[in-house]
């Protein structure tokens, strides 16, 4: 700063505030009109657009579960809490990273996501989901929109103050112009972080609403801030989540009396949560003889209902992790007497027949589940597993193919079909899978090489016009593509 002071002259002072009172007078011209509290400067398209391409970039920069049942999990249980929000766009999306330390974050365009670590410290349903609702708030109140629309109202006085500040520099000491520069950066800097407060307790009492209309206990939220509170008490780093959403005894008490404002009402215990719970707990535990300890020590401390269910499973899995596959049956079997068409319990039956070297059982066991429902994505995907494990690549790769037409944004999904079709052996549907998975995490450049290495085989075969056609249109939607993200 000081080195602006040494060149710029007070003419030059007096020019910069007749250019920035001109631009005040522009700028008042130009700023669209308010239709209800957010502005109108970002459309809920662009925030869609915007979304999409943060989505394919955490894609492409982080570790995500691809488990389908946990999510599964997620999509039904938010989608279900997202009808009784503020939402007015429900084109939602959703992705798990495989992270067990806690955070989860909402991003413009309905993009909602949650670290496995997540699953791990929210002890019942509604404390997950009153992170959810917290996070669905954030897309409903377009809170995104309206800190640009901030920060295009505050830039104006901050510039003229730092301005002005700046003159002060010119024509006093270097301390004191110094300490006026430090002074008006320091406000501008308070003036976000009070905007950022009042979002986090608009999605506090937004989400807090919608978790009640929902069906839940509103106490939910305040149970898991307190817990979130007892974590960053013994850490020397507090969780990722509590970095962007800091919790504090007001905010507590804030949310405490918010909740209390509700009718009494008890959440029932979610046997779906805890058994997800479980799976992740497996999946986190690197020595599978502890996870078998740890469940089976759950079960001796003479756990009931939905927590000795969820033990059950969890040690039937550990077993099987642990190579214990007689052991895993056996777990498995009194949930599967007492529920024989829960999807979780059916695909864990079916991963220990995969896993134990009987794929074939596998698929005769999946068989009537999916006669019941054919398009489940558990059930789909564990049965392609089965098909894969016992070589029998091509039918495989047509039942993803035939998924995929119902989970065309399933990067995931499309991963499965270029490997499978590797081990069919088309190259020519390698190269189109690989494009579509590359167009998903937005690495444009190589999914352009996939589709133009398709293209070379399919151009070379007869009678093969529509085919031909087809992928050289998804060339240039993949340059549109490439050309908008750079655009931005």
């Amino acid at each position: 700063m000081r080195a602006i002071t040494r060149t710029l002259t007070l003419p030059a002072l007096a020019l910069s505030t007749a250019l920035l009172a001109s631009s005040i007078a522009s700028a008042q011209v130009q700023l669209p009109s308010l239709g209800d509290r957010i502005s109108g400067l970002i459309s809920l398209d662009d925030e869609y657009a915007l979304g999409r391409e943060f989505l394919r970039s955490v894609r492409r920069s982080s570790v995500t579960i691809p488990d389908p049942l946990l999510n599964d999990y997620l999509v039904n249980v938010t989608h279900n809490l997202a009808l009784h929000s503020e939402l007015k766009d429900y084109r939602l999306a959703f992705i798990i990273i495989d992270s067990p330390t806690l955070n989860a974050f909402a991003a413009p365009g309905g993009i909602i996501g949650v670290n496995g670590g997540l699953f791990l410290n929210a002890h019942t349903e509604g404390e997950f989901l009153s992170v959810m609702s917290h996070e669905l708030a954030h897309v409903s109140q377009r809170h995104f929109a309206r800190s640009v629309e901030d920060a295009q109202r505050r830039r104006i006085p901050e510039l003229a103050t730092l301005l002005a500040s700046i003159v002060v520099m010119g024509t006093s000491g270097a301390g004191q112009g110094q300490a006026a520069v430090m002074a008006a950066q320091g406000r501008a800097i308070e003036n976000q972080l009070r905007f950022s407060r009042n979002n986090e307790a608009e999605a506090d009492r937004v989400g807090i609403r919608t978790l009640y209309d929902a069906g839940y206990d509103p106490e939910e939220m305040p149970a898991m801030f307190e817990r979130l509170m007892g974590l960053n008490r013994f850490g020397a780093r507090p969780p990722e989540f509590l970095l962007s959403h800091p919790v504090t005894e007001a905010r507590i008490a804030d949310t405490r009396g918010r909740a209390a404002r509700y009718p009494t009402r008890e959440s029932n215990p979610s046997l779906e949560y805890q058994l997800m719970r479980s799976r992740i707990q497996n999946h986190y535990e690197p020595v599978a003889q502890n996870a078998i300890t740890m469940f089976q020590t759950e079960l001796n401390k003479g756990a009931t209902g939905t927590e000795k269910s969820a033990a059950q499973y969890g040690l039937a899995l550990a077993y099987m992790k642990n190579k214990e596959f007689n052991k895993a049956h056996e777990a498995l079997e009194p949930l599967l007497a007492e529920d024989p068409n829960r999807i979780a319990y059916v695909v864990a039956k079916a991963e220990i027949y995969t896993e134990g070297n009987e794929a074939g059982r596998a698929q005769d066991f999946l068989t009537r589940p999916l006669q019941i429902s054919p398009d489940n994505h558990p059930l789909t995907m564990t049965y392609a597993d089965a098909l894969i494990a016992a070589r029998k690549y091509e039918e495989a790769a047509r039942v993803l193919e035939k998924h995929a037409v119902n989970r065309p944004e399933d990067h995931d999904l499309w991963y499965a079909i270029a490997e499978t079709q590797g081990l069919v052996g088309n190259v020519s549907k390698v190269h189109q899978a690989r494009a579509e998975y590359f167009i998903l995490i937005g690495d444009f450049k190589s999914a352009s090489e996939q589709l133009s290495y398709a293209l070379r085989i399919e151009s070379d075969k007869e009678n093969n016009g529509p085919l031909v056609a087809k992928l050289r249109q998804r060339s240039r939607d993949v340059e549109t593509l490439d050309r908008n993200s750079r655009g931005r």
